[in-house]
């Protein structure tokens, strides 16, 4: 391991000073899944990473999903997982599955993790406070095919209510998010992480949102990681998507982004969160190590 001078460790701090100081007492949402969920490694960075952002400032509000966990679940019980245009097909039991792992599994997880590294973590769902309401989506029609597909118990966003996470994190609790939502009948939904990431952002008026994911950044050329784009606007996510450029699990990342700064949120920052410490490399240093929207 090579040896980082004084020197150098001091500059280091240094250059995050103004960072610091631009960031003190402003609400940040960070949107973690993907790899650092399933792996143990790659969490641990993050919520330490966490820890030290709330110690310098700033009040994180965390939003995570749990996709491969749940479907590793599915698969374990004899059920097979069905998607429908990126989005989980979810009737009955299926619903019951994916809260367990969200609320009972991965929020908890992340919940105690906090609270190893001296932090204070309290877990919540959209159905706490009416935090998320939510309606049941539409059904969805697949390219080439005719028959229209009833996605179960998949929802949308109607309202965000943020007082029991202004409250929570005001007082120095850290939010953690898992997305089910309820709606006007009392039934549970299922949503997704990134669109409820970005929905919570803007309502909270958030200073950033991150989004954690498995990649650089957007890419041009999705097989070559040198061709991250540092930088876009929210206007051109509609172009990007169009051409084929974000494609996949990035197209609701990048419809999260623009919710954001349509809401009032300065900054998106779409980055890879397997990389150690990314998000105070983002964050705190001149050099970004993945996407901004603003």
């Amino acid at each position: 391991m090579p040896v980082i001078s004084s020197k150098v460790r001091a500059e280091t701090l240094i250059e995050a000073l103004p960072y610091i100081q631009e960031f003190a007492d402003s609400i940040m949402v960070i949107k973690i899944g993907g790899n650092a969920i399933v792996d143990p490694t790659i969490l641990d960075d993050i919520v330490r990473d966490i820890i030290l952002m709330q110690h310098i400032g700033i009040h994180p509000v965390l939003v995570h999903g749990g996709g491969p966990e749940i479907s590793e679940k599915m698969e374990r019980l004899g059920k097979k997982p069905e998607f429908a245009g990126g989005l989980r097909i979810t009737d009955d039991e299926t619903l019951e599955i994916t809260r367990m792992v969200l609320v009972g599994n991965v929020n908890t997880r992340i919940v105690s993790l906090i609270g190893k590294y001296g932090g204070k973590g309290i877990g919540l769902s959209g159905k706490d406070g009416k935090l998320i309401l939510a309606h049941k989506k539409a059904p969805v029609t697949i390219d080439g095919a005719e028959d229209e597909i009833d996605l179960g118990w998949v929802g949308e966003t109607e309202i965000i209510n943020p007082e029991i996470v202004m409250i929570t994190s005001g007082r120095g609790y850290i939010p953690v998010i898992a997305p089910i939502a309820v709606d006007l009948a009392g039934n549970s939904l299922n949503l997704n992480a990134d669109t409820v990431s970005g929905d919570i952002a803007a309502a909270l008026h958030a200073k950033k949102l991150i989004l954690l994911t498995d990649v650089p950044g957007v890419l041009s050329d999705p097989s070559d990681e040198d061709t991250r784009i540092s930088h876009i606007s929210a206007p051109e996510v509609d172009d990007l998507i169009e051409k084929g450029i974000a494609r996949g699990g990035m197209i609701p990342k990048l419809h999260a982004g623009a919710c954001a700064i349509c809401g009032g949120t300065e900054k998106v920052h779409i980055i890879d969160g397997s990389k150690p410490h990314s998000l105070l490399l983002e964050l705190l240093t001149d050099e970004g190590i993945g996407t901004m929207m603003e």
